[in-house]
């Protein structure tokens, strides 16, 4: 039944609109890990909001995955489609990765606050050491969220009207 709630809703494919999410959500978690590693400030500020998008994008890539899955099912099979495909596996341990960064921040976080009255602040490597997690774990995140959207796009678009889609980056001013 869970693999129907997959496929299509009134007929519409699940995938697009799934994808539409996590195509916002992951991008956007990565950005707020990286700014809570390197500004003190934004980081007490925000608190759980790290951690929060971080877990709704662990949540959306598994159904983004699934729902593609479903998807495959009912389109022709091309190069294109597998490699994308083949390059959606690969987001999931990216994103955990944030998760785990993300919840790292929010115990340092925690310390940090509790520390100012009770308990000896975290040493600065550690400061260091997160913010280095924080922008690998958001780079790679990125880097294969965007690689995953572009080669999704060229299966989709890619010779639509009979004409294949551009290759060189569009303009021929």
């Amino acid at each position: 039944m869970f693999e129907a709630l997959l496929d299509t809703i009134a007929g519409l494919p699940v995938h697009p609109l799934v994808v539409h999410a996590t195509e916002v959500v992951v991008p956007t978690a990565a950005l707020v890990v990286v700014v809570a590693a390197l500004w003190p400030r934004f980081r007490k500020w925000a608190k759980f909001l790290p951690l929060l998008l971080a877990l709704a994008a662990v949540v959306l890539v598994p159904l983004a995955t699934e729902s593609g899955e479903a998807l495959e099912e009912r389109v022709a099979e091309t190069a294109l489609v597998e490699t994308h495909t083949e390059m959606a596996e690969g987001l999931l341990p990216w994103v955990a990765g944030l998760v785990v960064v993300a919840a790292v921040l929010l115990w340092w976080n925690y310390r940090e606050i509790v520390g100012r009255s009770s308990v000896a602040r975290a040493p600065k490597w550690v400061a260091i050491v997160l913010a280095v997690a924080a922008l690998v774990a958001a780079t790679g995140t990125t880097v294969q969220a965007v690689r995953i959207g572009h080669s999704g796009a060229a299966s989709v678009w890619s010779e639509v009207g009979g004409v294949p889609a551009p290759t060189d980056g569009g303009d021929e001013d």
